[in-house]
């Protein structure tokens, strides 16, 4: 098994140590030519959504990974990455990946300030910790979207398909379950 992570900015290095504990080969899509063979999985970490919407258009990466996920290559998007692979990004600056069937509230628990830990119900796994640093939540998923995880009635975690996305940052914690099921999703099309 092989899973890219989109390191344009970001916790995309979080992202690769967790996935190397897991035992699941990684490497890191900087340009169009990273992706000159299909990985069994995508990650696209958190950073800043309007600078990598832009950053997939000028390298010629969009493309690609929507051809990609078209042949079912499973998708997992953190905080910004779950901003990107929505329909409606909330801001016309953002071009989401239109992969999810929802609308995302950037920056939806404020600033730098409003970043916070909990802990939190996420389907099929039970608790665990939850990091959100000025991240969106979703707020409206269609009917096709299974809800993983809310916090305070918002939601912080969805699947839709092969597309897993999360409001919080499981990468900036101990706890491997959330990257295990993301893995176990590519390991059962």
């Amino acid at each position: 098994m092989r899973i890219g992570v989109l390191a344009l900015q970001g916790a995309f290095e979080e992202h690769i140590k967790m996935l190397n504990e897991l035992g699941v080969e990684t490497f890191e899509i900087r340009q169009l030519k990273d992706l000159s063979e299909i990985p069994d999985g995508l990650i696209i970490p958190g950073g800043e959504s309007t600078v990598m919407s832009k950053l997939l258009d000028e390298l010629n990466i969009r493309e690609k990974i929507l051809e990609y996920a078209d042949n079912g290559m499973a998708i997992f998007g953190t905080c910004a990455g779950l901003i990107l692979l929505c329909k409606d990004t909330g801001d016309p600056r953002c071009k989401g990946l239109g992969l999810l069937d929802c609308t995302a509230k950037r920056n939806a628990y404020g600033r730098q300030l409003g970043s916070f830990e909990t802990i939190g119900k996420f389907d099929s796994i039970g608790e665990i910790p939850m990091v959100f640093i000025r991240a969106p939540y979703i707020s409206e998923a269609n009917k096709n979207v299974k809800i993983l995880s809310t916090i305070d009635d918002k939601i912080v975690g969805v699947r839709q398909n092969r597309i897993l996305a999360t409001a919080f940052h499981p990468e900036l914690t101990s706890d491997l379950s959330v990257h295990k099921y993301f893995i176990d999703m590519i390991k059962n099309r």
